[in-house]
């Protein structure tokens, strides 16, 4: 059943899946500017972020966590946009990166470098150069041979690095199998039962300053039991860690889920009001279950966020290009494909589609497929929709995370504008890449010109 008033409802407390998306009258609407205006000026395939709903986000976040001595450091993997970027860091959040550009990114949004934690199991020499050259807070590292790589270029540099070691404690998210990092069977991390060993020996290396101890056990994770029970399990070995070596933080990772579902459950019952919504986890539940376990530490909690925060502040905008009828399947042909987000190709995920002018009447099982050479480029399969027709437009709900971030240039196809509103102001945040953009860089090798 399609929502009917999808991002109106203000429930008196915060919900995961609260947006400034919603109809107004039948028209689709970011904050206060009509989607079908954007897509009018700027063309699809589109992304639009609410500046508004980012805020809403760490915000509300921010306040769960204001008992903790706290900093929160923004997961830009999940959207790297300059215009997020300095959303966030106007806000006073920090930044998690996972590569030189990632942190190039940061101080091209105006973000403070040395508020930075630098994660990734392959940061290579250079990275990890540059990254000393910005003063990072801290280098999350994923292995022995890694802290040796470190202590060494910051010995050359006549450096010490600060570092904390991402512990792997083996606990299971219960997340999608390509999105879970916190058991033995992931490349992530440093097994719980080595990390007294390495940090020993650790100590020994000169150029190296022990900061603090990390972990993440995944993402999109909608329950606080993966959360408290990786959090009970190295809260001794932290301690143990702390007072042998004067430890300052605990970073306890990311990984808090949103909702992908609809807003509203069928029958028109306002979704937050369902049983099923009750269970979903939301900053509050996240800190009544974490604080009682953080707070006697008296040390600083790092959180490294990225889809919670942005994951419903963004949606994609697309155009109906054929309607197309098999022996056994209606499909919409739609000009975003798998390139733009490849989501529900990837990880099966589901997003919600709506019109952005809203349709009453008859509906369609239907698939919403791209035109990118593949099976695997769809956006849902046999899902209801309204009946629409060659030239109308519907959003991708929920593409504000792991979106635009993994876009690619398959089938050679350029990458898609983004635009950030704000209240009635609508700003273009990456202009649409030229076609011949696709290209730049390649050569034709001198031998094969005539």
């Amino acid at each position: 059943m399609l929502p009917l008033n999808i991002g109106l409802f203000r429930p008196s407390r915060y919900t995961p899946s609260m947006h400034d998306f919603r109809y107004a009258g039948n028209q689709l609407f970011c904050e206060g500017v009509s989607v079908a205006a954007l897509a009018g000026k700027f063309g699809t395939p589109l992304f639009v972020y609410s500046q508004r709903t980012l805020e809403q986000h760490f915000q509300s976040l921010d306040r769960a966590l204001a008992p903790l001595d706290h900093r929160i450091c923004f997961a830009m993997k999940a959207n790297s946009n300059l215009s997020v970027l300095r959303t966030l860091a106007n806000l006073g959040s920090a930044f998690d990166v996972v590569s030189v550009g990632e942190l190039q990114r940061v101080i091209a949004a105006g973000g403070d470098p040395s508020g930075c934690v630098f994660a990734g199991v392959a940061k290579t020499e250079a990275e990890i150069e540059f990254a000393l050259r910005q003063n990072v807070y801290s280098f999350n590292a994923e292995s022995e041979p890694e802290l040796q790589r470190i202590n060494k270029i910051a010995a050359r540099l006549r450096k010490i690095a600060p570092v904390s070691v991402r512990v792997n404690p083996n606990v299971s998210a219960h997340t999608h199998a390509k999105i879970t990092t916190g058991t033995y069977e992931n490349k992530f991390g440093v097994a719980f039962e080595q990390i007294k060993g390495l940090y020993a020996r650790a100590a020994r290396l000169k150029n190296l300053r022990l900061r603090g101890l990390q972990m993440h056990i995944g993402s999109q994770i909608t329950e606080i039991g993966p959360f408290r029970q990786a959090v009970e399990k190295i809260l001794p070995l932290f301690r143990d860690l702390a007072r042998a070596y004067a430890l300052e933080f605990l970073s306890i990772g990311g990984g808090i889920g949103v909702v992908y579902r609809p807003a509203l459950a069928s029958g028109g019952q306002a979704w937050w009001k369902t049983a099923a919504a009750k269970k979903i986890l939301t900053p509050q539940k996240y800190a009544d279950a974490l604080l009682p376990l953080l707070q006697p530490l008296g040390l600083k909690i790092l959180i490294e966020p990225g889809r919670f925060i942005c994951g419903n502040a963004g949606i994609l905008v697309t155009r109906v290009e054929y309607l197309k009828r098999t022996g056994k399947k209606n499909f919409v042909i739609v000009d975003a494909a798998m390139n733009d987000l490849i989501r529900p190709a990837f990880y099966d995920a589901y997003h919600e589609i709506i019109p952005l002018n809203r349709k009453n009447g008859a509906t369609l099982k239907t698939d919403i497929v791209g035109g990118i050479c593949e099976s695997g480029d769809f956006f849902a399969k046999d899902r209801v929709l309204p009946r629409v027709a060659g030239g109308d437009y519907l959003a991708l709900l929920s593409a504000g995370a792991y979106s635009f971030a993994m876009a690619s240039n398959y089938n050679t196809r350029p990458l898609a504008a983004e635009v950030l509103v704000h209240g009635k102001n609508a700003a273009l945040v990456r202009q649409r890449q030229p076609l011949v953009e696709t290209w730049a860089g390649e050569k034709i090798a001198p031998w094969l010109k005539r």
